[in-house]
């Protein structure tokens, strides 16, 4: 799968996702401190599901009506990186169909999709 991790979700996320073969663009290491319509801007144009910790993007695919490829937004009570892996990691492995263009918020033991039309 094709993802863009923010700068909030850290490095280590997008190095585990390149691990598992994925193409990752990572905000910490490409385009650090941009504009949150920037980054939902550019994994939009590059087809990427942006994974991020940054409730701000709700705002901009529910209120502004912006363009996504689909968001996962991570709502964790423990934002320890190797705590990120392993909700992305469940995630993954049972949602993996649901998440390209779809708002999906994770937490530790929930998964709310909203599918978007």
């Amino acid at each position: 799968m094709r993802f863009l991790v923010d700068e909030c979700t850290g490095p280590a996320v997008a190095q585990w996702l390149r691990l598992q073969n994925h193409d990752v663009v990572s905000v910490f290491d490409e385009i650090m401190g941009a504009d949150d319509r920037d980054v939902i801007q550019k994994a939009f144009e590059q087809n990427r599901i942006l994974i991020t910790n940054d409730k701000d993007f709700g705002e901009l695919v529910f209120r502004e009506k912006r363009p996504h490829k689909g968001v996962i937004l991570l709502r964790l009570e423990d934002e320890r990186p190797a705590n990120k892996i392993a909700v992305l990691q469940r995630l993954i492995e049972k949602y993996e169909k649901s998440l390209p263009g779809n708002f999906i918020v994770v937490t530790e033991t929930t998964v709310r999709i909203t599918e978007m039309a």
